[in-house]
């Protein structure tokens, strides 16, 4: 990442003339490269904060010839790809080069209108853009360093997440009804909208509701409380209502479709598992659930890498009824098995507490230490509990 902005800066672009017109030149130091290098990296960040397309991301195809991001799909247009075929792949949801190199063949093939012959060429020619070997370490530790964080609203819930909800990754979060699950999707699709700076993501949000459970009224106290216009706020939010399980997936090539037109930074999906439950019944359909759930995921996960967007899911809880239910103090486990526990990257256990105090414990995560925090629901949404009393004794 940071080595493609350093070549699309104007910066380096102006190195880089500099060096083919003037190979004998040796006057530039090893400290003005490293300016280079620095100021490239900060146009990179800008942009994957998505700063100059908060609020009509459409506006990004008129001046995007030196974006750093994902590349429209049209890019591959030429060598024996046409513009029909380009539009096949956009119906079905891969509106980005990076889309066609993520995607098997197979996968391809299945697309109406892609041969063996087409999805070899798309490949091939995806490949060419959109870099796909090795790295180091150090590379890789780099581009991690200028992902964002979208604050929940709760100083202690940030600090226990490591400075909030992770970009690029798939945050799920578990527990009983009434345990704020569905209070911090709200709060999380208006912190989304803020500045970088406050701990947003400059950035719209995408909602898809399998419960019924969102409800715009809890937006405008929400939006008021970090200095946002409710009505703007709201506009930033884009929702859909699942129906089914294959309602919920095909919302995903809607929203692909969306992510390429105008920046986002948050899809948030309350509850994953909720249609899974109903549509598939009995150990008999199982396997076709559980390979559903795992495309879904996958689906997620893609979209996570493309745009560089926070997937936050919320799942459902069952009561564990066999022997050992008896020595575990809390025999509730999150629902999906082993395909939603491996395709999480980070996994929150919230539990109810005293009043409005609800807990979150981290339960699996690649980076972060087993611990728990507090913090509290209230008007104005996710909130540390200090402020929760403050708020409840000015009302």
């Amino acid at each position: 990442m940071t080595q493609e902005a350093i070549d699309l800066s104007y910066e380096s672009q102006q190195y880089g003339h500099d060096n083919e017109e003037h190979n004998d030149d040796t006057e530039m130091t090893d400290a003005s490269k490293h300016n280079t290098s620095t100021e490239a990296t900060s146009a990179s960040i800008a942009h994957e904060n998505g700063a100059d397309n908060h609020v009509n991301g459409n506006d990004d195809d008129d001046d995007d010839d030196g974006q750093i991001g994902p590349s429209p799909v049209d890019a591959l247009i030429g060598n024996g790809i046409s513009k029909k075929d380009i539009e096949k792949l956009q119906e079905a949801g891969l509106c980005t080069v990076e889309s066609i190199a993520y995607t098997p063949k197979k996968i391809l093939t299945t697309i109406k209108g892609i041969s063996d012959q087409k999805a070899d060429k798309l490949i091939s020619e995806a490949s060419k853009i959109v870099p796909l070997g090795f790295t180091t370490a150090s590379e890789f530790h780099q581009r991690r360093s200028e992902l964002i964080t979208l604050t929940t609203g709760s100083k202690q819930l940030d600090t226990l997440l490591g400075g909030g909800i992770e970009t690029g990754a798939i945050t799920e979060i578990f527990g009983e009804f009434r345990t704020g699950k569905s209070q911090l999707c709200h709060t999380l699709a208006v912190t989304a909208q803020l500045p970088v700076e406050m701990g947003g993501g400059e950035g719209k949000c995408l909602f898809i509701d399998t419960e019924s459970t969102f409800r715009p009224i809890r937006i405008v106290p929400i939006a008021r409380r970090f200095g946002l216009d409710e009505h703007e706020a709201m506009e930033n939010i884009a929702y859909a209502r699942a129906y089914n399980a294959d309602h919920q997936l095909q919302l995903l090539n809607q929203a692909a479709q969306m992510m390429a037109q105008s920046r986002f930074s948050l899809l948030i999906v309350d509850s994953i598992m909720a249609l899974y439950r109903t549509d598939y019944s009995g150990r008999g359909e199982l396997s076709a659930r559980q390979m559903h759930v795992a495309k879904f995921l996958r689906t997620l996960q893609r979209l996570a890498d493309e745009f560089g967007i926070a997937v936050v899911i919320t799942n459902q809880v069952v009561a564990q009824v066999d022997g050992g239910a008896m020595f575990n103090p809390d025999p509730k486990k999150p629902i999906g098995g082993n395909i939603v526990a491996h395709s999480s990257t980070t996994r929150l256990y919230f539990k109810k507490g005293k009043g409005a105090n609800r807990i979150c414990k981290i339960y699996d995560s690649p980076c972060l230490a087993e611990s728990e925090c507090i913090f509290a629901i209230g008007q104005g949404g996710i909130m540390d509990p200090s402020d929760e009393t403050e708020n409840a004794e000015e009302e």
